[in-house]
């Protein structure tokens, strides 16, 4: 079986490195910019931390902000619309998944026109011509969409989180620069770090897995176990900032090239039906779907036990397997996200249309344990 690995051309990592953003910008032989990113992230300072560089290099460019915490077909269009009134040939995204998946959509169709309508792009769109060269600074140790193939858009009409996957989207350099992480506030930092944490869990078990991912996957989960509850009460503390920075990339990786599972198809029709925080909805929901796999992941658990500091030393498999559920769901208790779907306005009258959408989500095929649509309204109703 032939296994295939995408990366980004370059990376650069440790606090501070946004620096290198005019040598960057230089070597990819580029005049002008189109920076993407979100209001918020401009009204406190954080992309001033970016083009503040860019005005000291004297480096041109223009901003595009119209970015929503869950980006649909309409901020996409927008955004090809200011890209090319810019004259634009290059994009700069700082910001979470988000501001990310924007800026790759908008690349992606830039340079094929012909996906213009931009819901073509949901599942593996056959494009033929690579992104407009992306920068990715990102802002969250969370979605590594810095350095995935995979982007998500909400398709307005339908109501519905469309993922995309395309080799052709990969930004051309990330940057992993924690210090553009230091304010994120407290919940944001816990459910983005609980986003990857859930990616790498996923991408450890999903049916695509082999010996390279799992390598980067356990040691995602390793990082993030003990990083991420320093990040949440220490948002200054830089050692646990990198940690979840550099963690969250090495869970990227890897998941962009083997897969997800069923936590991700259950969390997006959330994202899209009730504009549920996509890290809180997959850290809600992943102790849940870890117990449903657990039949067909002895072999794995307790691995991530271990990863996760549990003394495994005379468990069975099965005892060992449920101490790995026991300690993410800890963890998520503890960096404070919700467990119930009630504290997020969801009911029980809103689980079918739920379940229509994860059964058919581009994730689900690849959950470990085949699974039914009778069983994702049972796992939603295990979590009301």
């Amino acid at each position: 079986m032939t296994q295939r690995f995408i990366l980004n051309e370059v990376s650069y990592f440790g606090p501070g490195s946004r620096a290198v953003l005019p040598k960057v910008v230089s070597r990819l032989g580029k005049s002008k910019v189109l920076v993407v990113t979100d209001a918020g992230l401009v009204k406190f300072g954080v992309a001033a931390m970016v083009t503040d560089i860019l005005d000291a290099n004297a480096i041109p460019y223009e901003i595009f902000s119209d970015v929503k915490p869950n980006p649909t077909v309409t901020n996409v269009k927008n955004g090809l619309e200011a890209f090319r009134k810019a004259g634009a040939d290059l994009l700069i995204a700082v910001g979470g998944g988000s501001a990310i998946d924007t800026a790759k959509a908008v690349g992606i169709v830039a340079n094929n026109p012909e996906f213009s309508d931009i819901v073509s792009l949901e599942g593996v769109a056959p494009t033929r011509r690579k992104s407009v060269p992306i920068v990715a600074l990102p802002t969250t140790a969370g979605t590594a969409a810095e350095t995935t193939i995979n982007y998500v858009i909400i398709d307005e009409e339908k109501q519905k989180k469309m993922v995309c996957v395309d080799p052709n989207d990969i930004p051309a350099v990330a940057i992993i620069d924690a210090e553009l992480m230091y304010s994120l506030p407290r919940g944001l930092t816990a459910a983005t770090g609980m986003d990857a944490l859930t990616h790498a869990i996923e991408g450890y078990i999903t049916r695509g897995a082999w010996e390279m991912s799992d390598m980067f996957e356990i040691e995602a989960v390793r990082m993030i176990s003990r990083h991420l509850p320093v990040a949440v009460e220490e948002p200054d503390n830089a050692e646990a900032r990198n940690g979840m920075a550099v963690a969250q990339y090495i869970a990227g990786m890897a998941f962009s090239n083997v897969g997800l599972g069923l936590v991700h198809g259950m969390a997006h029709p959330m994202g899209s039906l009730f504009d549920v925080p996509h890290g809180v909805a997959n850290a809600l929901l992943l102790p849940t779907v870890m117990e449903f796999n657990m039949p067909c992941c002895l072999d794995k658990y307790p691995a991530i036990a271990r990863a996760m500091g549990v003394d495994t030393e005379g468990m069975t498999r099965e005892e060992a397997s449920q101490a790995a559920v026991d300690a993410v769901r800890a963890l998520a208790v503890a960096v404070g996200i919700p467990q119930h779907l009630a504290e997020l306005g969801i009911g029980e009258a809103d689980i079918p249309a739920l379940a229509a959408q994860a059964i058919d989500d581009v994730c689900t095929p690849g959950n470990p344990r085949d699974v039914t649509l009778d069983d994702i309204k049972e796992l939603y109703a295990k979590v009301l």
